[in-house]
């Protein structure tokens, strides 16, 4: 199996919430966009969070989440899987991303969420150990906005979402 790779962060220097996947699924992959997959409802519940249409433009939907003050990104940097499933990932083959360049340069970093259990796994098993974070970042996992998480009603992930909305307290 060949490696794949992820796209870089969208951020600002201003961002206070970063939200990590854990590697773009095939869907994304093929269109060079985070979260292309038509039934994953990221987009959806963004968009209903920061007042946007999530039928726009990807460009738009970028700079939505970046005038909110929010950064996106994912934990692994490259791995190898046979499909778009976490599940599928070789833990052998898992590289993450620079977290400690990207603490650095976006300081006001304070709520980190993982769009699911297996960002919070990967992130704690192998970015947390190794890189000095900030120690006042809260670390809250979300539901995962997969279409394979069909467990949870899209109702009840946009509750739990929607701590990533501007003026919702982060503890300091």
């Amino acid at each position: 199996m060949s490696p794949i790779h992820g796209f870089p962060p969208v951020a600002t220097s201003a961002a206070r919430v970063l939200v990590l996947g854990t590697m773009p699924g095939k869907a994304s992959l093929r269109a060079q966009r985070y979260y292309a997959h038509p039934r994953n409802s990221f987009w959806k519940i963004v968009g209903e969070i920061f007042g946007f249409d999530p039928g726009c433009d990807y460009g738009h939907k970028l700079s939505s989440l970046m005038a909110s003050d929010l950064a996106l990104w994912d934990v692994l940097q490259s791995c190898a899987r046979a499909s778009s499933l976490d599940s599928d990932i070789d833990r052998e083959s898992v590289a993450t991303n620079d977290f400690a360049a990207f603490f650095a340069s976006h300081p006001g970093i304070r709520r980190v969420c993982f769009n699911g259990a297996a960002a919070e796994r990967l992130y704690l098993r192998h970015v947390r150990p190794s890189v000095a974070c900030p120690a006042e970042i809260e670390y809250i996992r979300l539901p995962s906005t997969s279409p394979a998480n069909a467990g949870i009603s899209y109702a009840e992930k946009l509750r739990a979402w929607r701590v990533i909305a501007p003026g919702t307290p982060i503890r300091t």
